[in-house]
């Protein structure tokens, strides 16, 4: 924490725990992918080396976000949410398709996946527009306002993602609820939230496949129920301490997206439950962190800010494990720092790195 009141050392504990998960991740990555890899492309590193690049673009992402003014990062809101918000239109028009959902654009052989990067700045956005409303949230009027606000990012993204979406529409449901919404107005949001997932989910075949295949997956083991089926085989296979790093069968074609989606799998079935629980303690280690930082901000936007980045990568983390482990649909999401995909790493190590830099400005207890 700081030891001043304007400017002082980032938060270490924090940037220490970045590093451990980010490195659990490029290790897990080499270990879940290099059986696909060679067989696809004759390389057991192929995807090894294209995640090390982004980590790498990553880091020195963070970097910068760590150091930028927080000014010109409030100053440069504004347009970034516009350009956000384009780019999220033209994917439903012009993005590449895959696993049924337009995505992202394919540049490259990449997929570059705009929802990723709509995240943070979303976030951001909507902390200064919190910190400007200050009580009004607490009204009516206010409330509708907000609403309003948050739903402007959200519908384009729950209509080509709706993992994403729901991460998002959680992350800024929170940050309103700490706001100081009434009960009835969060009770409102919940049922206003749910009712347009459900409406989502039906009107697209495949999402509607995966919900029912969710609450029943051996009723079509090997169709629509196969990804989660196997997943759980994974799990169970693993035991307390695992059949050890590098020696998963499931990798071996059996386990759809067993580098991306599906990697915390892997980790279960390789490291065993000690291992799959750490990871789950170093994200709850991660969420205890970026809540002290946003406690000891006394600006409001910093607060807010701190607070939203801090409970997207966690929330996200976490929605990931209970899919993985059957407690929740298949979403499509990543698990942040861990899972294959270089949008996903790129902004989330960026958004790591704002959150440090506001961590500079921590001081003493917020108050109340």
């Amino acid at each position: 924490m700081a030891k001043n009141n304007d400017y002082g050392t980032i938060d270490k504990m924090l940037l220490y725990v970045t590093l451990v998960l980010l490195a659990i991740g490029l290790v897990m990555v080499f270990s879940a992918s290099s059986y696909d890899a060679m067989i696809s492309y004759k390389d057991a590193m192929f995807f090894f080396k294209r995640q090390l690049v982004w980590a790498a673009a990553g880091i020195v992402a963070m970097i910068f976000m760590m150091v930028i003014p927080v000014e010109l990062v409030k100053k440069l809101m504004a347009p970034a949410t516009g350009v956000i918000m384009i780019a999220l239109v033209a994917v439903l028009l012009f993005g590449s398709e895959s696993h049924g959902a337009t995505r992202g654009f394919k540049i490259g052989g990449m997929q570059i996946s705009p929802a990723e990067f709509a995240k943070p700045i979303c976030i951001v956005m909507y902390a200064q527009i919190l910190s400007w409303m200050g009580s009004l949230t607490k009204t009516t009027k206010g409330f509708l306002v907000a609403i309003g606000i948050l739903a402007v990012p959200v519908l384009p993204i729950i209509i080509e993602d709706l993992g994403t979406a729901v991460c998002l529409a959680l992350t800024l449901g929170c940050m309103l609820v700490v706001a100081g919404i009434k009960f009835r107005q969060l009770l409102t949001l919940g049922v206003m939230g749910g009712g347009l997932a459900a409406v989502f989910i039906a009107i697209k075949p495949y999402r509607v496949k995966r919900f029912f295949s969710f609450l029943d997956p051996f009723s079509d083991p090997t169709g629509s129920g196969w990804q989660i089926v196997q997943s759980l085989y994974t799990l169970g296979s693993g035991g307390l301490f695992g059949v050890g790093l590098g020696n998963s069968r499931q990798k071996m074609l059996y386990l759809p997206e067993r580098h991306t989606d599906f990697i915390y799998a892997i980790i279960c079935e390789e490291l065993g439950i000690i291992g799959a629980m750490a990871v789950v303690l170093l994200f709850l280690y991660f969420l205890y962190r970026g809540c002290l930082i946003a406690q000891h901000l006394e600006d409001n936007f910093m607060f807010y800010a701190a607070f939203g980045l801090t409970l997207i990568v966690v929330i996200q983390a976490y929605v990931n494990i209970a899919v993985v482990i059957g407690l929740f649909p298949i979403t499509g999401i990543t698990l942040p720092l861990i899972s294959y995909g270089g949008s996903s790493l790129l902004c989330t190590l960026a958004s790591i790195g704002f959150l440090l830099n506001l961590s500079r400005y921590a001081d003493k207890p917020r108050h109340k």
